[in-house]
């Protein structure tokens, strides 16, 4: 041992230039002024220049010619500190690089150690990689496209041109490869489960499960243990072997929380932590489960109200409320009734092979219907005409009565030419109320349906003397 030491002392400097030279990273060594003092194999190999002509040279001479750019050296000496950064040599190859300070006895820089690694195929395969990364995500998009193209081929819901129902794709092509929270609202019947279903087959989720979960539907004593499952012996009448909850179901796809207003108030705080965590506690258990779910929630009801009203969290509903799409009713989109109607009639025209066809009559009358039940409602009249239609032109006579009475009502006004303004009003007056009594049943219902108080409505009863049947009372 003694031995190695004194043959390493006796030529020390040569053992370290021979050292240093078996690198295959380069070492540069410059002064405190930048002048080349010294450099191993690997970096005259690097510099394409032999070491006698290198050595002498300072580094700013070395970079105007092109040797190397950045000079690193030149960098540590502007700054006073140690510094990295790519270095271009040769105008080739990409070098990262680190020139470090080293000290005299007083402390100021007296030589300047570079060291330097090549970097260019780590460069190339990178920016190989974005190239990659960028192609993914074009296909990624085209593959997105023709997903949509493909759900509106087959949409029995969203169809129309009118501006709301324009722009309410456009915000669903936008929700749809986001994996966030999606709160849909809107009235009954306007499509809020076919919309859930296409943002769910347009996202990434698409090849996982979508898990409806209607929360009205689902006693209140069982949808913690619907929704979040149970260990064995978790409670009385649980199964011995447990069982694996809706959210555990939806991994990997997404869960669809259908008439969100209607889940209790007590597991409300469970779908907070799951919507913030993604875990949550069987019954019964010990520990919590991951999920990997996306959450998309709906429901035709005020959450803000119910917030106001102390029935629903507001911090729940501030999570939930991060991406808001609105359903508008059919009423509010009357460019789009044709269309729908339109799209239906071959639907149910194909399902029950027949070849009917709306008169123009039938069409002014659906086109001014108010449609309180929305889509939903259209869909079943025209399947409903299609079926007990008398003759393939659809006639006034084959709608319902309701649908009727709105034509009866055109053609009565049209027949008032000769009466005073007065008649005219109450003429209209009673076939309203008439229309009224026979959609709602009952004068309370047909009070309300007309914004009048049913008190009101018993006076317009008598003076017209309307005949009641005693169930309407």
């Amino acid at each position: 041992m003694e031995k190695a030491a004194e043959i390493l002392a006796l030529s020390s400097v040569d053992r370290l230039i021979d050292i240093l030279n078996t690198l295959a990273d380069g070492i540069f060594i410059a002064d405190a002024q930048g002048t080349t003092l010294w450099l191993n194999n690997a970096s005259e190999n690097l510099c394409g220049l032999p070491k006698a002509e290198l050595i002498g040279q300072n580094v700013s001479d070395l970079e105007e010619m092109g040797i190397f750019s950045p000079s690193v050296t030149r960098l540590v000496l502007e700054t006073g500190k140690p510094t990295t950064t790519i270095q271009l040599v040769n105008n080739k190859g990409k070098f990262l690089v680190t020139g470090h300070i080293i000290p005299d006895e007083e402390g100021r820089p007296e030589l300047i150690v570079s060291h330097s690694r090549d970097i260019t195929e780590a460069a190339r395969a990178s920016s190989q990689l974005e190239e990659t990364v960028a192609l993914l995500k074009r296909y990624s998009e085209e593959i997105q496209h023709m997903k949509w193209e493909a759900s509106q081929s087959s949409s029995q819901t969203l169809i129309g041109n009118s501006r709301s129902y324009l722009a309410l794709l456009e915000l669903m092509k936008k929700a749809a490869p986001v994996d966030t929270t999606v709160f849909i609202t809107g009235e009954t019947g306007v499509g809020k489960s076919y919309l859930a279903e296409q943002i769910h087959q347009l996202s990434e989720r698409s090849s996982g499960p979508f898990v409806h979960v209607n929360c009205s539907a689902i006693p209140e004593t069982l949808i913690e243990s619907e929704l979040f499952g149970y260990h064995k012996g978790a409670f009385t009448g649980a199964s011995h072997s447990g069982k694996i909850g809706l959210v555990k179901m939806a991994d990997k796809g997404t869960l669809f929380l259908d008439e969100i207003s209607e889940l209790p108030y007590h597991l409300q705080s469970k779908l907070l932590l799951l919507l913030q965590n993604k875990t949550f506690m069987p019954i019964g258990g010990t520990k919590t489960y991951t999920a990997d779910i996306r959450i998309i929630t709906a429901t035709n009801a005020n959450l803000q109200e119910l917030v106001r009203l102390g029935k629903f969290r507001h911090d729940l509903y501030y999570r939930l409320n991060i991406l808001p799409i609105n359903v508008p009713p059919l009423r509010e989109r009357k460019d789009d009734i044709f269309p729908l109607l339109h799209h239906n009639l071959q639907r149910f025209n194909s399902k029950h092979n027949q070849k009917r066809r709306f008169s123009p009559e039938v069409l002014d009358v659906l086109h001014q219907y108010e449609w309180p039940g929305n889509v939903r409602e259209l869909e079943n009249l025209v399947e409903r005409i299609v079926i007990t239609s008398k003759l393939d032109e659809i006639q006034v006579s084959d709608l319902p009565e309701e649908l009727r009475s709105i034509r009866e009502l055109e053609e009565g006004i049209l027949s008032l030419g000769s009466l005073s303004l007065t008649e005219r009003m109450e003429k209209i007056e009673v076939e309203f109320i008439l229309q009224a009594l026979r959609t709602h049943k009952t004068t309370r219902k047909t009070a309300a349906g007309l914004g009048i108080t049913q008190s009101l409505l018993m006076r317009r009863i008598r003076k017209y003397g309307i005949q009641l049947d005693s169930e309407d009372e």
